[in-house]
């Protein structure tokens, strides 16, 4: 195997960013109920992240909130907890009261899992609509009185058309990922479904930019909305330590595994194609390392089986393109590789938000060739930062 030295060649920085503050205080301080204070007990939250001590209390007296976070950041339980709270005052049995819509199946599961753990009761049940799941289960369940939907914009449009569910007694609307949902094509989608539910409910809005077209659909879906800013939206956490390899496109596996064997946890690699995916998680496989792929080509058992092997820790290693990853919510990503150099510094600071979560310690390395100086040079002004650099040099048989 070829050894690596690899030299540091830079200071690490973070040029202008702002260190997120974490208020002193816990959510037995909130105006929550008893029996929603139990169960977040019993799931160990007790301090609440910037975005959830600033977007919780507004959203609990009924305000229209417009948060722009990073994902990792907390958001999921900023908006799921008034839902709670609602979904305990309200007696109607009989229909959804809520609706959460998200740009991927992977994020709409998690967001599921999410509100189970924390929900006051079984009967504030809830119905995952998405693509690529059979519709059966979906359909029952909204049957049976689904108090929550959590939905793809897709696959709800088209019940919508089919008049298989009522929007008519939503009273909170949660739109997340918005900037993910307008990249993915879904604006029109989201506009028809907004014409299906009422015009005097409560809108959350939670995005990682508030740019374009997201500005016009916080205009057009949100009344007086509270203003929740988290850091920067367009810069890597400050607990993330980013580096950058120069490293020839031949010796990126070895160099890979040089960092699997140097370090401790699990990884998350990002790779541009799908063919790349299989081909590392492939090669890395047959080198002895637990890993396994997530992709567009994968079926979609495939990739809940990768995702949750994954999380679970049975697999060290997922090798994901970023389409696949964009519903990826892992907590405990130890260290996340850019073994290809994404297209844009915003893909750069989604690829990297996967680790650092919730203020924990996270490492970034992108591994980059001699001719992508440019684009590296471009991402980092961009972003207002500086990545601490490594020269790789490969040496056959010698000590790293």
């Amino acid at each position: 195997m070829i050894r690596f030295r690899l030299q540091a060649a830079g200071k690490t920085g973070s040029g202008a960013r702002k260190r997120q503050i974490f208020l002193n205080i816990e959510f037995s301080q909130f105006n929550l109920s008893s029996t929603l204070m139990s169960r977040m007990n019993s799931n160990k939250f007790i301090t609440p992240t910037p975005v959830q001590a600033q977007a919780i209390p507004p959203a609990l007296d009924g305000r229209d909130v417009l948060a722009t976070a990073q994902t990792g950041t907390g958001k999921t339980l900023s908006f799921l907890i008034p839902i709670v709270e609602m979904l305990q005052k309200v007696q109607d049995r009989n229909a959804a009261q809520a609706l959460i819509l998200l740009p991927t199946r992977e994020l709409a599961m998690q967001v599921e899992t999410a509100f189970k753990a924390i929900r006051t009761s079984p009967e504030q049940t809830v119905a995952l609509v998405v693509g690529g799941m059979q519709e059966r289960p979906q359909l029952d369940a909204i049957r049976r009185g689904a108090r929550l939907i959590v939905a793809t914009p897709g696959r709800l449009e088209d019940f919508l058309k089919r008049k298989l569910v009522r929007m008519d007694q939503i009273r909170m609307l949660v739109l997340d990922e918005v900037d993910r949902m307008l990249d993915m094509g879904f604006q029109p989608a989201i506009a028809r479904i907004a014409t299906m539910i009422p015009e005097n409910r409560q809108t959350l809005c939670y995005s990682a930019t508030l740019e374009g077209a997201v500005k016009q659909v916080a205009a057009k879906y949100l009344k007086s909305p509270v203003r929740v800013e988290i850091g920067s939206v367009l810069k890597p956490a400050e607990n993330v330590e980013l580096r950058t390899f120069e490293v020839e496109q031949s010796d990126k596996l070895e160099l890979l595994q040089h960092l699997l064997d140097a370090e401790e946890g699990s990884f998350l690699v990002f790779v541009r194609t799908k063919h790349g995916a299989d081909r590392v998680a492939s090669r890395l496989a047959r080198s002895g390392w637990s890993a396994t792929q997530i992709h567009g080509d994968r079926s979609q058992s495939q990739r809940n089986s990768a995702l949750r092997s994954f999380s679970e820790g049975r697999h060290r290693v997922l090798v994901a393109t970023d389409v696949a990853a964009r519903g990826i919510d892992v907590a405990h990503v130890a260290h996340v590789v850019n073994y290809d150099l994404p297209k844009m510094a915003e893909d750069f600071v989604h690829r990297v938000g996967r680790t650092g979560r919730a203020s924990a310690k996270g490492v970034a390395s992108t591994f980059a060739g001699p001719n992508e100086r440019g684009e590296l040079k471009k991402i980092e002004k961009t972003l207002s930062i500086q990545m601490k650099r490594f020269r790789v040099r490969s040496l056959e048989g010698s000590a790293a």
